[in-house]
């Protein structure tokens, strides 16, 4: 956005106001998207504080040809990198996924909910939520960018520089794993 690009400009003159609006403006985005990957609220509060400290001290590494969100996914990806080498979690191959249905993706309906509708929407993504947890890190964090901070496939494409394709794969394979889970649970 152009607000970015003056809010950067601002920042990296000396005005600190400036980078406190980025702040606001990211700061929910960032812990969600955190919190979603590391399903421990404190832990994400403290990666979320260290992706703006990064973004602080890395600033006049912006180049406004780019959207800065997209900048700033980078390095909040990045730090999610960081934190799970440290904790050694795992890896998992996409490739080694093989889709086994075919079937339509879960879909919640949009409308005006009645209470009971409301408590069973609810119930829902608190059962997607734990799903989430449990499907590799890699897939979830494609969805969580793609279906939670509604981010292009073009975008999350340039933030982790892996083909458009690859990505409406990966984020695909991630519903279809979610859906099997709560089919599983149902």
């Amino acid at each position: 956005m152009n607000d970015d690009k003056v809010l950067v400009e601002k920042t990296l003159e000396g005005d600190q106001g400036a980078f406190e609006m980025i702040i606001r403006k990211y700061q929910t985005a960032m812990f969600n998207y955190v919190g979603r990957m590391t399903g421990d609220r404190e832990l994400a509060r403290d990666l979320t504080q260290d992706i703006f400290v990064k973004a602080y001290s890395s600033l006049h590494t912006y180049r406004p040809q780019f959207k800065f969100s997209t900048w700033l996914y980078k390095i909040a990806s990045n730090t999610m990198i960081d934190f799970w080498r440290k904790k050694r979690i795992p890896a998992f191959s996409v490739d080694q996924y093989s889709q086994q249905e075919d079937r339509p993706d879960f879909q919640i309906p949009d409308s005006s909910p009645s209470i009971t509708a409301r408590y069973e929407v609810t119930q829902l993504r608190q059962r997607i939520e734990e799903v989430l947890k449990r499907i590799p890190a890699a897939m979830r964090e494609l969805f969580i960018w793609r279906h939670i901070n509604e981010l292009s496939y073009e975008e999350i494409a340039e933030v982790k520089g892996i083909p458009v394709g690859t990505v409406k794969n990966r984020v695909f394979q991630a519903k279809e794993m979610i859906r099997r889970e709560l089919e599983r649970e149902s």
